[in-house]
């Protein structure tokens, strides 16, 4: 193959992401700042025709970062992963899961453990997610919540 051919060859194992492609408002909660209503946006885009899939998330609260994730797969052991970075500098890698209606991704990390699920619904014009984090590997306590709509 030559190196300009890898441009329009969209990754067959990421299909079920397709769901996510497109612009979404968010509203959200966190436990951290009880009676507030978080809003924001994201998008979700192929890139290099579909190898990978790209995500940029904003929440319009100081308390937020902005961040950006690549989805991808290893074909090999059928496992797909999330890299995640943010304007903290904050770099994660998550494991994840995408079956039926529902996409899950988790890390396990000493001090600060995460995990999220989506759940769509709406004919997938709505996304339900719902957060956890464990500081010790053994509690796990209420994350980030969020709503998605996507954006006509």
């Amino acid at each position: 193959m030559k190196t300009s051919d890898h441009k329009n060859m969209p990754n067959p194992a990421l299909k079920q992401f397709s769901k996510l492609v497109g612009e979404w408002k968010i509203t959200g909660t966190h436990p951290y700042l009880p009676g507030k209503i978080l809003h924001g946006h994201s998008s979700f885009k192929w890139i290099e025709g579909g190898a990978f899939l790209i995500w940029h998330s904003v929440i319009n609260e100081k308390h937020f970062p902005s961040g950006i994730a690549i989805f991808g797969s290893d074909d090999a052991t059928g496992e797909f992963f999330k890299l995640y970075f943010d304007d903290r500098k904050v770099s994660r890698k998550y494991e994840v899961s995408f079956q039926d209606n529902v996409l899950k991704w988790w890390r396990n990390a000493p001090g600060f453990s995460q995990r999220y699920t989506w759940t769509f619904t709406d004919s997938g014009n709505t996304i339900i997610g719902k957060g956890e984090l464990s500081k010790d590997g053994i509690s796990w306590e209420r994350d980030l919540e969020q709503t998605f709509t996507r954006v006509k």
